[in-house]
């Protein structure tokens, strides 16, 4: 059985994340979503809320599983057999990062290889960052995620500008 990990922040997760998911649930036979908790980083939602949120958006693949984590993502990849990190690709800015991150998990996990998706074309210039953007301006979001996670973004942004 070929295990892959697919780690990120997921903050929100978007159709392109959505993309990678069920893209890569056709390659391997088990998909983990690991669900990163970045101390370095205020996010919109909680941990438990993003895996919440993607275990919703997920429900209809069956080789997919959520699961929170933190810390290194070949520490994550180990913990859980997998043989892949699943890292997506939007444009040809995101590659230098990644390239560098891959080469240096596999100088720390050599047993442990990296795979690229690129995002399908449609979802290129989309990101969790200008989800929240758009959303903190009240505009249209159709685009951008299912309802399920749209909603939840709009009650958050809701919620903190009554705070």
């Amino acid at each position: 059985m070929v295990i892959a990990v697919y780690p990120g922040s997921f903050d929100p997760a978007t159709y392109g994340h959505l993309d990678v998911i069920q893209r890569a649930s056709v390659s391997f036979d088990k998909v983990i979503v690991g669900v990163l908790h970045n101390s370095a980083k205020s996010p919109l939602f909680s941990v438990e809320e993003r895996v919440n949120i993607l275990e919703k958006a997920t429900k209809d693949i069956p080789n997919v599983i959520i699961k929170p984590f933190n810390g290194l993502s070949v520490n994550f990849a180990r913990e859980n057999h997998a043989q892949v990190i699943i890292r997506g690709l939007r444009a040809v800015t995101d590659f230098e990062y990644e390239l560098q991150m891959a080469q240096t998990n596999r100088v720390l996990a050599p047993d442990v290889d990296t795979v690229f998706l690129t995002t399908s074309l449609e979802y290129a210039y989309l990101s969790s960052t200008i989800m929240k953007e758009v959303a903190y301006f009240g505009g249209d979001l159709t685009k951008f995620a299912p309802a399920e996670i749209i909603e939840a973004v709009k009650s958050k942004i809701a919620n903190r500008v009554q705070e």
